[in-house]
């Protein structure tokens, strides 16, 4: 088993890691500021929801027989509010759902195996508290595609009132959002996308890449393969389909020396039509979680 600082630490170092990645496409990188958010936003994030996932971490080694106690949304309104704290912006939300319910399955978890399996039993067991706080996250966030539809609209000064009424947990409203967000999709399917596919592509690119181009890569990898959601909510399905193919079409000059070159060329097409594949960096931030959690499994062995 993992220790919670241990757990903290890799959360800390996968968020730093993602936003470093550069040119990292269509997103914030260390060559790459935005109007209402720059490079260092992302640092600072990634550093502050570190005690969050610990404690998190320590709750559910406490509460293993009893998961319904861990506090999984608390945890998740928690570190966005600490990120407010420090910066005004939404950097962070879908890592810290994303990376949450691995962090809490690693604390009880001796293996890779056991991992994906606790990460379903832990968002099995969420609880209507737990979709509140979710809520009550995206809204200080400013967050939008998230159960923002007619069922239990986050920004509905009745939406907590229905979540208790209908006892709706927060597995539930993550699986009504499911169809349009990956994210929510990953959370309540054991994360597929994760598991069988990004991770063991990230594990082989850091064979003989670099620290920063397997970021960059994995991004890439993540991007062609799935359709980014929040450029499909932002635009359309259309849009994110052609974004993925640019992507499919860039990947074919990774072997180039002039390889950056191309990777810039896209970066600025994405940065000024205002394409943001946001889903595809939290994916990327979860992966290298995962890498470096077994890592970390195969030293215990």
């Amino acid at each position: 088993m993992l220790k919670p600082e241990q757990i903290g630490k890799i959360v800390e170092i996968a968020s730093v890691l993602e936003v470093s990645g550069y040119p990292k496409p269509g997103n914030v990188h260390r060559t790459r500021d935005y109007d209402d958010m720059v490079f260092e936003d992302f640092l600072i994030s990634g550093v502050v929801i570190g005690d969050c996932i610990r404690d998190l971490a320590k709750r559910t080694i406490e509460n293993k027989d009893n998961l319904s106690n861990i506090q999984l949304g608390k945890t998740i309104y928690d570190a966005v509010l600490e990120t407010d704290n420090w910066i005004n912006n939404n950097t962070n939300l879908g890592i810290v759902m994303m990376t949450s319910p691995i962090a809490a399955a690693a604390s009880i978890s001796s293996n890779m195996d056991e991992l994906r399996e606790n990460i379903g039993r832990i968002m099995k067991a969420t609880t209507v508290d737990d979709a509140i706080y979710l809520y009550d996250a995206i809204n200080i966030a400013s967050a939008g595609g998230m159960g923002d539809q007619e069922e239990y609209d986050v920004t509905s000064d009745s939406a907590k009132e229905d979540l208790r009424k209908n006892n709706q947990t927060m597995y539930d409203v993550l699986e009504i959002s499911a169809p349009w967000d990956d994210l929510a999709s990953e959370m309540t399917s054991q994360m597929p996308i994760i598991f069988e596919f990004s991770y063991p592509k990230y594990k082989e690119l850091r064979k003989n890449n670099s620290l920063n181009m397997s970021t960059v890569l994995i991004f890439l990898e993540i991007l062609q393969a799935i359709p980014d959601t929040l450029i499909s909510r932002k635009y359309n399905d259309d849009v994110a389909s052609e974004v993925s193919l640019k992507a499919k079409d860039l990947l074919k000059y990774k072997d180039l020396e002039n390889f950056d070159d191309y990777l810039y060329e896209f970066d600025d097409y994405l940065y000024e039509n205002h394409q943001n594949p946001g889903t595809t960096a939290d994916l990327t931030a979860a992966t290298i979680m995962v890498y470096y959690l077994s890592k970390e499994f195969d030293k215990g062995n």
